[in-house]
């Protein structure tokens, strides 16, 4: 096998991995554990109140935990001070060619194209005043992965990437000659997290909000993207002043058009929201975010209808029930999973994270009953 072909491969499998997860379309090896439905395994008043925990321990190389969820382990420099330092993307087309450009110059892109998904999120103190953070990503089933990143100049995270498409095209083609395969995944993941929390105690999270506007915010300052977005302040922000901060000192461009705002909070126990109306920067304190404005003005409220469902179920929860336990919050998240409102879609993920202690434990496709707990270092 030639070395261009070889390099052509990773190209390949950069391109199309980043030219459809990194918009935000919904959200390998073999195992014995039993593939997940969207099903749940039982119901919420059937959980135990404290958790059995699974705990996971990444490595480089990407192992599958079930069906449909991997997770991956990286340690070192992957680029991304340089990334922010020749100016950013203002689209995901250029961040597919910032990676592209460090292994093969002259590729072409191809066309981008999403679609819609639903998320819910909550921030809630423990009785014992750890700040939590739960989140749901909603989607059609797709190939999910949890990357413990540790760069060698940014805190350490845990993120969550749409796999999806790159599976699909593995082993096809060109794309299943590249040499490391595993490895062209992991650093293209690193580029397209869609939530997150570091080892600072900061959590950030994207949901999708239904309107024909986009973010596309054009002055002399560094552009970025929204996943790429999301790795800034997961690399370089430890508290959400200092969130906020970085995305005032960015341009932002949403993938491909499609808006959204993110929801971040810290251990301190603040959590907000970020939203751009007509490209401004508008932050709303609240801990509870789902998919429509809620900044107060002329875009107040647009959105979807189940979205304002889900958020006056998780806003009811936390008036009953203002401090809760990672289990507390499990239950919350169970409550406006998508199999509570007969759709297609499932809820891919689940998280809950302790931004006190650096534990995040996932729950795949509904399945409460059974979670895998990672543990960042702080």
């Amino acid at each position: 096998m030639s070395h261009n072909r070889s390099k052509m491969a990773i190209v390949l499998c950069l391109s199309f991995l980043l030219v459809i997860t990194i918009v935000l379309s919904g959200c390998t090896g073999r195992s014995d554990r039993p593939l997940q439905t969207t099903e749940r395994s039982r119901n919420t008043q059937n959980l135990p109140d404290e958790e059995t925990l699974n705990l996971i321990s990444p490595t480089s190389e990407i192992i599958e935990l079930e069906d449909g969820l991997s997770a991956v382990r990286y340690d070192g420099d992957y680029g991304f001070d340089d990334f922010l330092s020749q100016g950013g993307a203002s689209s995901d087309a250029e961040v597919v060619a910032y990676l592209a450009e460090n292994l093969l110059s002259g590729l072409d892109l191809g066309d981008l194209w999403g679609d819609v998904f639903g998320c819910s999120t909550i921030a809630v103190q423990s009785p014992q005043g750890n700040a939590q953070f739960g989140r749901n990503f909603d989607w059609q089933n797709c190939a999910a992965m949890v990357v413990e990143a540790h760069p060698e100049n940014g805190y350490a995270s845990l993120s969550t990437v749409n796999m999806d498409f790159i599976m699909q095209n593995v082993g096809s083609g060109m794309v299943g000659m590249a040499l490391d395969l595993n490895e062209v995944k992991t650093l293209a993941a690193l580029y397209a997290p869609l939530d997150g929390m570091n080892e600072a105690g900061l959590a950030v999270s994207v949901n999708m909000i239904q309107d024909s506007a986009a973010i596309e915010q054009h002055t002399d300052k560094p552009d970025i993207t929204t996943t790429t977005a999301i790795r800034l302040l997961l690399d370089k922000a430890g508290s959400v002043e200092e969130a906020l901060e970085l995305l005032g000192q960015h341009d932002l461009h949403s993938s491909m058009g499609m808006m959204i705002h993110f929801a971040i909070a810290d251990s301190t126990g603040r959590s907000v929201a970020v939203e751009y109306v007509n490209n401004e920067m508008i932050v709303t304190e609240t801990p509870v975010l789902t998919n429509f404005y809620l900044a107060e003005g002329e875009k107040q409220g647009i959105g979807t209808e189940q979205s304002h469902k889900r958020y006056d179920i998780l806003s009811s929860q936390l008036e009953e029930t203002p401090h809760m336990e990672m289990e507390d919050v499990r239950d919350a998240l169970d409550s406006v999973s998508k199999d509570n409102f007969g759709e297609f879609e499932s809820t891919e993920w689940s998280i809950v994270m302790n931004l006190s202690d650096g534990e995040a434990r996932y729950y795949h496709r509904q399945n409460y009953g059974r979670n895998y707990t990672f543990r960042l270092e702080q």
